[in-house]
């Protein structure tokens, strides 16, 4: 099974700069989004639960934006995954805009970490069982 987790996000004012583009770093965040709502609603591990003992922080992204998107648009947000590990995730995604044209693509590699008990610090922690079989389920070959 493998599945691609896909998301829709509106345009709004709060992402534009003054000629009504996309300002690079709010696609960050809508990228950010969709991680989180991926670990929400498909791998049933929310982040405000996630976050008493345990983080997901990205520790490498690389983007390519290749169209500008524009106020008022939809884009369509596709996450993958790419490769699994012990403790880190590479997951490829893509926004395109409503015609299917990619605005920007790229990966990102997260990695589980467990707080300290003390929260003075992190270290990596690997998966468990049920959550790479989950996580498995996203795991594409090729796109």
């Amino acid at each position: 099974m493998n599945h691609i987790f896909i998301k829709t996000e509106k345009v709004r004012f709060q992402h534009v700069d003054y000629a009504g583009i996309v300002f690079y770093p709010r696609f960050l965040e809508m990228l950010n989004c969709l991680v989180e709502d991926w670990f929400e609603e498909a791998l049933g591990r929310p982040f405000s639960k996630m976050h008493e003992t345990n983080g997901i922080p990205t520790v490498d992204l690389k983007v390519q934006f290749k169209k500008a998107a524009r106020l008022g648009e939809t884009l369509t947000k596709k996450l993958w995954v790419k490769h699994l590990g012990g403790a880190s995730i590479l997951c490829g995604f893509r926004f395109e805009d409503e015609a299917g044209a990619t605005c920007l693509e790229g990966e990102v590699t997260l990695v589980n970490v467990a707080f300290n008990p003390n929260r003075d610090g992190i270290k990596a922690e690997a998966f468990n069982d049920d959550m790479k079989h989950k996580i498995n389920q996203y795991l594409l070959v090729t796109l």
